[in-house]
């Protein structure tokens, strides 16, 4: 996928656990566990909102943009 979620390095950058962030945000240690893997295909700007007001930082700072690495999945 030409977006790669780089959540887990803001966690660490913040020693924040990903129990404490779902706890924070309000939702499944589960879902957060598969937006840092980044097996997800999208996010709620609300979500993105709090993960952003949570770990101090901007969307950017969690989702990167690859050029050349997009998959054709179909859904155009």
């Amino acid at each position: 996928m030409a977006i790669v979620v780089n959540l887990d390095v803001m966690l660490a950058r913040r020693k924040l656990r990903s129990r404490e962030l779902a706890e924070r945000i309000g939702i499944t240690e589960q879902n957060v566990s598969l937006l840092k893997s980044g097996k997800v295909r999208g996010i709620r700007f609300a979500t993105l909102s709090r993960i952003c007001q949570v770990l101090d930082c901007q969307p950017g700072d969690i989702l990167q943009y690859v050029p050349g690495d997009d998959e054709d999945d179909g859904s155009e």
